[in-house]
């Protein structure tokens, strides 16, 4: 019933699938993608001597040429004036010394507070710090936060867009709650900590003097004197019921080049070589902690990385014997996006192919494991795909047609919701292909105890099952690659903004 409901879906919408029957070609190629090839290549790049493949780090650039010579091994061209490589202008900002004082409490970094913000000061600052709680109009109207360091209460909700509206109304500095519980708090705490002294990747920009701090509930407690559940209860309609501080405070910042790129290869089609497929990883994780231990990043993203590289290999494979797609696919692998998605930002901004000819983008990170909500189950052939219907109305259908024919994973949407609160839409590579409207699909194997741990090994990964949903990446590539039309950009892209 499943099968007929897609393939009746799809004669509705003039959907062109030949039928259910295997096409023997595609099998062919799709079968070169192997255990044994995928342990090879993650089994180097996550290993220990790679030490996290961190943005910008010689490791890092080891990583980027193991990529790069593998594809002209492979015979994928250059694309960019002849290089494997698209040079994105990053800097690491570092900020020596974070200091926050409220009355007489001196904060520590990483501990009591973790800093969130921009800035750079020659000496320090002293203002008032007042409570504002919930960003409303009618609490505005009652505390005033001009030149003032602001206490925010942001639980459960977005709070950028909060943040740039104190600070428009003249706020000198935020003190900002997100999370409830000091033990939400210290997981991230930790993580800054760990990661201290590497500074902040991300582009050039204007130093903004937007001083933001993050503390736990019970520190903002302790920092106006006044239990949680009274702080909270005032931060609704009362705020100026809570009494004012003295704070004093100061950034200094140095920033620094960063030798970063993109790693990309180039399959020319035939027919309709103009056309561009993009699939698409991110071949950086996040380096070492302060005590020396290796973020290997086996499943994040090297399972994506690897997949790309093999999936690159069975069109290359088809090539050679003169089954060349007859759209063009760049293999790309993009840098920093542990840093905030960097790479595809950069690439969206500076194509090396016109976005007006880029059909798709597919994007694979962290495809390797089984996660908490499949652990316990039976049949764990399953993966999340995230994307796939929100700017096309084909391309949904199109992959589980695919599925259907050759693979038969359990496609599970989930964290597709507009409402995820996960929000993994925003979280990698294809958002930025896709806010520029052009349709993406992103695969993805959910979270586990080690996502963005020092334990996130290959010993841990689940390899049969990574090699079946790799080649359920490839056959729904091939069939985008080589169908008469490309996917009409047919929806509304409601996810604009991070």
């Amino acid at each position: 019933m499943h099968k007929k409901l897609i393939l009746s879906g799809a004669i509705a919408l003039g959907l062109a699938f030949p039928t259910l029957a295997q096409t023997p070609a595609q099998v062919k190629y799709a079968n070169t993608i192997s255990v044994e090839d995928l342990t090879k290549h993650l089994t180097y790049l996550a290993s220990d001597e790679m030490q996290g493949r961190d943005t910008g780090s010689e490791t890092g650039k080891l990583a980027a040429q193991y990529l790069a010579d593998f594809y002209k091994n492979i015979g994928l061209t250059a694309p960019v004036n002849g290089s494997y490589f698209q040079t994105v202008p990053l800097v690491t900002a570092n900020f020596s010394k974070v200091t926050l004082q409220i009355g007489k409490s001196k904060l520590v970094e990483n501990q009591d507070f973790v800093f969130t913000g921009d800035g750079n000061m020659a000496k320090a600052a002293k203002a008032d710090l007042v409570f504002l709680g919930l960003v409303t109009d009618e609490n505005l109207a009652k505390v005033d936060v001009k030149g003032k360091l602001v206490g925010l209460w942001a639980v459960g909700v977005r709070s950028n867009d909060l943040v740039t509206k104190v600070m428009d109304a003249g706020a000198a500095g935020i003190v900002i709650v997100t999370m409830e519980g000091q033990a939400n708090f210290d997981r991230i705490a930790n993580r800054y900590k760990t990661l201290a002294g590497r500074g902040r990747i991300g582009f050039d920009k204007e130093t903004a003097q937007r001083p933001i701090f993050m503390v736990s509930s019970d520190k903002m407690g302790q920092l106006f004197n006044t239990p949680v559940e009274t702080l909270k209860e005032a931060a609704k309609s009362t705020p100026e019921t809570i009494t004012s501080q003295k704070a004093t405070y100061q950034i200094v910042k140095t920033i620094t080049p960063v030798d970063a790129v993109n790693v990309m290869g180039f399959l020319e089609g035939t027919d309709k070589k103009e056309e561009v497929l993009v699939i698409s990883s991110h071949y950086d994780h996040v380096g070492v902690s302060s005590t020396g231990e290796v973020f290997n990043g086996a499943d994040d993203d090297g399972s994506g990385t690897v997949s790309v590289m093999e999936i690159a290999e069975a069109f290359a494979l088809a090539a050679k014997d003169g089954m060349k797609p007859r759209r063009s696919i760049l293999f790309l692998n993009v840098t920093g996006e542990e840093k905030g998605l960097l790479g595809s930002e950069y690439y969206g901004d500076h194509p090396v192919f016109p976005l007006a000819n880029t059909v798709n983008n597919i994007n694979i990170d962290m495809v390797g494991r089984i996660d908490y909500e499949y652990d316990k189950e039976e049949n764990k052939d399953y993966v999340y795909v995230i994307g796939s219907e929100m700017l096309s109305s084909h391309l949904k259908k199109i992959n589980e047609y695919n599925n259907i024919t050759y693979t038969n994973l359990i496609l599970d949407y989930r964290y597709d919701a507009e409402d995820d609160p996960n929000r993994f839409y925003y979280r990698s590579d294809h958002y930025n292909f896709a806010k520029h409207n052009i349709p993406v699909i992103f695969f993805f194997n959910g979270v586990h105890d080690d996502y963005h741990q020092v334990t996130d090994t290959v010993d841990k990964i689940e390899f049969p099952l990574m090699t079946k949903r790799a080649q359920l990446i490839f056959h729904t590539a091939w069939d985008l690659a080589n169908r008469e039309q490309r996917t009409p950009v047919d929806g509304t892209n409601t996810r604009t903004d991070r």
